[in-house]
């Protein structure tokens, strides 16, 4: 096979492709927006044009999409487009978290918003991270029911599906890539790197962009899904030219991207100026309802702050009184001290009176005002209790709407389970009947408090409903009948009621040993005898658990030991007739 690729077909502009280049070669707008595509090539071979390239025409046709922009490349679109752009840095329209997840996947869903979300800003990574899982797993969780066409742009994506070592927003990543199309949801991974992006990622995508690659590890991925010719001819591409390799059509072609139309942020800077153009913001009530999240969030954080200090300015006050308290005890008893000191002195003049009624008056004060740090000590520590009382209340609400959440999201995962093995069997979609199993889940979800609140109750009327049944099992006439008979075959009658006796003491099924401890004998033989001739008439069942072998009344046989009973006396009756 010869490492030319073969020409596109000519194509006239239309809302169902994207073109590409003025030769008319194009890319299906559906499979773009829905299926899995990578566009992989080394740093300034025109890999981030070529994205740039077919959002552009997504943009200009009225499609939304959302951008995971890694160096702050992607806001020269607004030179011509409404995007909003959302980050860390003060370019952004907006400084964002992963608490406006939701609201970034709503917007750009339901009211058609395109989004670059600018993680370069994020001084730790994790927060970056996270803000990329949620934002995809609310896209993802949406679209189940929107069924929208969508696409998810990711550049730089050997960080997120490294090749091993998937974190959560990998996992995500990985799910929206897998089980994404059946729900509108596309997804598109960027790379300079193949060698280092997750093989099976790239062998599954629908539609591959190979720019130039040199590095022997890269081209060796070219080698591995185009074929030996192509990891060569890769080497020698020109800038912006690429081969495209679809799913659609099964064959590549050499193409040339054309440039975008929009501002160059990405370009690497020269001797030359660059002349900054004129952004487009999007509408300031879309930016507020944001900044509303954010404001609330804050306040949240605000409030549990406030909480906090002052739970500290209250227990540092209770330090000082305490030290204060017993700075005043220290006073009294000096006061006292001086007081028996001076009863004991011989003299009676007036000014020793005069000293002995100030020295009572000080003791009266420094009491009552003992008594006063008392009260308001005691009152501080209530108040301390309530302060951390509201900060417990205010984290438990935060925690139980994220469990909440995660809830409603593994009920729709239930029902999609349900809807694929339809599928998988070939069935015809059974929507209507996902759906009642989902609110099936939500209504069995409803009762599990109440079942937990009657389970000590009903454990307690299971236990008496237990004995009962084996009280009644035990007192039928058949039974004892079985259980004489089993007596003779014994070593002994008192083995077989040693077995009955551990049973009822247990109230469920008991061990060989445990039935010798009842009858205080250190061997097991004599049980098994005994066991073994209760068994041999249906008065009790056998079981294992693990090598351990249990013994049970066999209550819910009794209807067949009766039915025995009555076929061994019919016998008994006919044998003695003849």
């Amino acid at each position: 096979m010869s490492h030319k690729a073969e020409p596109r077909s000519q194509s006239t502009s239309s809302k169902d492709t994207i073109e590409i280049n003025d030769a008319g070669d194009s890319l299906p707008v559906v499979e773009v927006l829905t299926g899995r595509g990578v566009v992989l090539g080394k740093s300034g071979s025109g890999k981030s044009n070529s994205a740039s390239v077919i959002v552009e025409e997504l943009l200009d046709d009225g499609y939304p999409v959302l951008i995971v922009d890694v160096d702050g490349e992607y806001f020269g679109l607004k030179e011509e487009y409404e995007l909003l752009h959302l980050g860390a840095d003060e370019e952004c329209d907006l400084a964002v978290g992963p608490e406006h997840a939701e609201k970034i996947a709503e917007l750009t869903l339901e009211q058609n918003i395109p989004v670059i979300l600018d993680v370069s800003g994020y001084l730790h990574e994790e927060e970056q991270r996270e803000l990329i899982k949620e934002v995809g797993r609310h896209l993802f969780a949406k679209e189940k029911k929107l069924k929208k066409p969508f696409l998810m742009l990711v550049e730089e994506v050997h960080e997120y599906i490294p090749e091993s070592g998937l974190d959560d927003v990998g996992r995500m990543l990985i799910k929206i890539a897998k089980r994404g199309r059946k729900h509108g949801l596309g997804l598109c991974g960027i790379s300079q790197r193949p060698a280092d992006v997750k093989k099976d990622f790239i062998t599954q995508c629908d539609w591959h962009i190979w720019h130039r690659l040199t590095w022997d590890n890269d081209t060796n991925v070219v080698r591995r899904v185009l074929g030996s010719e192509y990891a060569d001819a890769v080497q020698d591409l020109d800038d912006g030219e690429a081969f495209l390799h679809t799913d659609w059509d099964d064959q590549i072609h050499r193409v040339q991207f054309r440039r975008k139309h929009t501002f160059d942020a990405g370009a690497t800077p020269g001797l030359e100026e660059i002349e900054r153009p004129d952004l487009k913001s999007v509408s300031e009530d879309i930016v507020s309802e944001l900044e509303t999240i954010s404001e609330r969030q804050q306040a949240e954080a605000n409030e549990i702050e406030r909480l906090r200090s002052q739970l500290e300015e209250r227990e540092e006050n209770i330090d000082d009184l305490e030290e204060e308290l017993e700075k005043a005890r220290d006073v009294s008893e000096l006061a006292e001290r001086f007081t028996d000191a001076l009863a004991q002195s011989d003299s009676s003049s007036t000014s020793t009176r005069n000293i002995e009624e100030t020295v009572e008056e000080i003791r009266r004060e420094k009491n009552e005002e003992i008594r006063s740090l008392r009260q308001e000590n005691q009152q501080l520590r209530e108040e301390n209790k309530e302060l951390r009382s509201r900060v417990e209340e205010l984290e438990e609400a935060a925690n139980q709407a994220e469990r909440l959440e995660s809830l409603n999201e593994n009920i729709d995962e239930v029902a999609e389970a349900y809807t694929r093995m339809g599928e998988a069997l070939g069935l015809e979609p059974q929507q209507e009947e996902a759906n009642r199993l989902r609110q099936r889940v939500e209504s069995l979800q409803e009762t599990v408090g109440e079942l937990r609140e009657k389970e000590d109750a009903d454990s307690k009327l299971d236990t008496e409903a237990e004995i009962t049944a084996y009280r009644e099992f035990l007192e039928d006439e058949a039974v004892q009948d079985a259980i004489n008979t089993a007596k003779t075959d014994a070593s002994s009658p008192r083995y077989v009621e040693g077995v009955i006796t551990a049973i009822m003491a247990e109230n469920q099924p008991v061990t060989y040993d445990e039935i010798a401890d009842e009858l205080g004998i250190n061997s097991t033989g004599h049980v098994a005898s005994a066991v073994n001739a209760l068994y041999e008439r249906d008065i009790v069942t056998k079981s294992k658990d693990g090598r351990v072998n249990k013994v049970d009344l066999n209550i819910n046989e009794l209807e067949e030991i009766r039915a025995t009973a009555q076929r061994r006396a019919t016998s008994q009756e006919l044998m003695s007739s003849i």
